[in-house]
């Protein structure tokens, strides 16, 4: 198995291709579509990195995974299997997050709320292949409910669950999210064994530290700050929740909610022939 990390700066956001070396068949973790909120330009400029790999390592796109429904970048997965392929998958428990949202950005007109933009929707504990690589689905919801992590082999594809030792865990305080939850996901994937190497979707490292997004299993139990292995659970929630309410909502929440929930398709055209973005209001 070969895997290859593609860091985009400006959404800390992590993308892997993990490519089978025997049939050249790949599977895209978590690809970014560039997007500036205050001018509304999109660009594939991150995608486009990763498809000139993939030519160029002449690799077959098998799969377009979600980790789960991101609040901090807008996903490329339409764009990307429109240029070279694969099918898109995700948690099935998708759907429990679509019912929230769809209402909230009255989008039912353009985003199913089966889960049907997505090929297919995952059950926990379910493999599929990758050439001749087999992949786990492991559900491990709190970040969102609908969070999922990726074991191939002795290596696991975590999204936001849990960050670099340094950089502690992802939030819980979304909508669906649940510290205690996550903590029980959080463990779940500690029980692996300790030789087991953690991939995260992002990382938040002090200016004068490039960004790192390996561990293992070992490493996150001896010095993860605040989930080690004699972190109590009530401790963890405890701290989880006090965090939480000085975090301030992520700079693009609602476009890359929206745009996520339909699998990277940017919605219908209007009769203008343009395509827009909702933001709901809330008067004071």
């Amino acid at each position: 198995m070969h895997i290859q990390a593609f860091f985009d700066k400006g959404t800390a956001t992590v993308t892997y291709v993990v490519s089978d070396p025997v049939t050249r068949c790949c599977a895209i973790i978590d690809p970014v579509l560039d997007f500036d909120p205050q001018t509304g330009v999109m660009s594939t400029k991150s995608a486009d990195l990763l498809i000139d790999y993939i030519e160029k390592s002449r690799l077959i796109v098998m799969w377009l995974l979600e980790t789960h429904i991101h609040a901090d970048h807008l996903t490329a997965a339409h764009y990307l299997q429109q240029r070279i392929g694969g099918e898109t998958g995700i948690s099935e428990k998708i759907i429990d997050v679509l019912k929230y949202w769809v209402p909230v950005f009255n989008t039912a007109e353009d985003t199913p709320v089966d889960g049907s933009q997505f090929d297919r929707l995952f059950k926990d504990g379910e493999t599929f292949s990758v050439g001749s690589l087999t992949v786990k689905v492991m559900h491990t919801p709190g970040h969102t409910p609908a969070c999922a992590s990726y074991l191939i082999g002795k290596a696991i594809f975590v999204g936001d669950t849990i960050f670099m030792p340094y950089g502690g865990t992802s939030r819980a305080d979304f909508p669906g999210g649940n510290a205690a939850t996550l903590y029980r996901s959080i463990r779940k994937i500690l029980s692996l064994p300790d030789e087991t190497k953690i991939f995260t979707c992002h990382d938040y490292p002090p200016e004068e530290q490039n960004p790192a997004w390996e561990s293992t299993v070992g490493e996150q139990k001896k010095r993860n700050i605040m989930i080690g292995e004699d972190v109590t659970e009530g401790q963890y929630v405890e701290t989880r929740n006090r965090r939480d309410s000085t975090l301030s909502a992520p700079r693009l929440l609602l476009p890359s909610i929206q745009v996520n929930l339909r699998a990277g398709n940017l919605g219908k055209l209007e009769d203008n022939g343009t395509q827009y973005l909702k933001i709901p209001l809330k008067l004071a």
